[in-house]
């Protein structure tokens, strides 16, 4: 029986991930920190060791008799600054992945993103040849990404059997609100004052944790695969997520300079937290990508696209249904009447 270590299994696509190794018949080996919460793993037959990704020695340990990692541990927290953000996402990749070719191990699934491959052009896609032009952005989620990669593929230069998977915005059951489908969360908390014209592409986490399995049985070491499934506008899935949760969407569009502009100025003031600019760049950019390699090289099949959409909203209709607005909510009437304003004038 092979002996599989997961990082971040205690995260939203690796609890899904590591739920299928078990299933599988692996003898699975999680990575856990003492403030993890494991309890999507309790009913799982599996053994824990403490290690933070970011203490060598810790890994070290935790890569004895192992056979197979899946690397999933990381932050897709846009909130975090450059320093905290590639302290996780690099410098933690780094040494999983360096203690991994140290340990011999005959697998590696890197769980990377498709943030690393960039945004299209407007009105296209990106695929896994597309070329890296989004340093442009001072994303540090983005570029953490895309640098992890080049240190997997200078490893794999060395001789590391690495497979590099690259999800794109993951939605779902099973996340309290901590990852992706934090979007979702705000949406049906009525907290997204207003956006601004952006596509991102939707993909289920159950599609996503098979992609995993598919990339460990058929991937080709040294490739890279978009587990991605519809692109959408960020009109579009406003709407869907409006006419699925009866929550009225966003009425405010704002231009992308003006939405900066405002964020710049609501860092330094007073009251709840409000988009960074960060936050703001990373909406307003075309998340579009095409799945063909996966499809093609994998046999990977996603889930109509709705699924992810409905499962997110029903899992928050039940564990934080105190704080969501009610089927049938609208927008505040101010907010209301100045996205009206905003479309007459041809501004949104």
């Amino acid at each position: 029986m092979a002996q599989t270590l997961v990082t971040g299994a205690t995260g939203f696509i690796g609890s899904h991930v590591t739920r299928l190794l078990v299933q599988r018949g692996d003898e699975v080996v999680v990575t856990v920190r003492s403030q993890s919460d494991l309890g999507a793993l309790a009913d799982l037959e599996l053994r824990s060791v403490e290690a933070d990704v970011c203490d060598r020695h810790a890994v070290r340990r935790a890569m004895r008799g192992v056979e197979r990692v899946f690397h999933l541990a990381g932050t897709t927290n846009l909130r975090l600054n450059r320093a905290q953000t590639f302290a996780l996402n690099l410098e933690g990749t780094r040494i999983v992945l360096e203690e991994a070719l140290r340990a011999g191990v005959d697998r590696l699934i890197y769980t990377s993103s498709a943030a690393a491959v960039g945004p299209a052009p407007e009105g296209d896609t990106s695929d896994e040849s597309s070329v890296w032009d989004a340093g442009r952005y001072d994303i540090p989620y983005v570029d953490s990404k895309h640098e992890a990669e080049i240190v997997a593929l200078r490893l794999l230069a060395r001789g590391l059997p690495v497979v590099i998977v690259n999800p794109a915005h993951v939605l779902g059951a099973g996340d309290p609100g901590r990852s992706s489908t934090v979007l979702v969360k705000r949406f049906m908390r009525r907290e997204i004052p207003a956006y601004v014209n952006g596509t991102l592409n939707i993909v289920g986490v159950h599609d996503v944790a098979r992609g995993h399995m598919l990339a460990d049985e058929r991937g080709q070491v040294g490739e890279r695969y978009i587990l991605g499934n519809r692109n959408f506008t960020l009109d579009r899935l406003f709407a869907d997520l409006g006419r699925l949760s009866g929550i009225e969407p966003p009425a405010v569009k704002l231009p992308v300079q003006v939405a900066l502009a405002l964020a710049t100025a609501a860092e330094y003031a007073p009251g709840p937290p409000m988009p960074t600019p960060v936050e703001i760049r990373a909406a307003s950019l075309n998340w579009a990508f095409a799945n063909n390699k996966a499809r093609r090289e994998l046999g990977w099949r996603t889930s109509p696209h709705e699924d992810a959409l409905e499962e997110t909203i029903a899992w928050y209709r039940e564990h934080d249904s105190a704080a969501l607005a009610a089927p049938g909510s609208r927008q505040p009437l101010a907010l209301r009447v100045a996205g009206g304003v905003l479309r007459r004038a041809g501004l949104s």
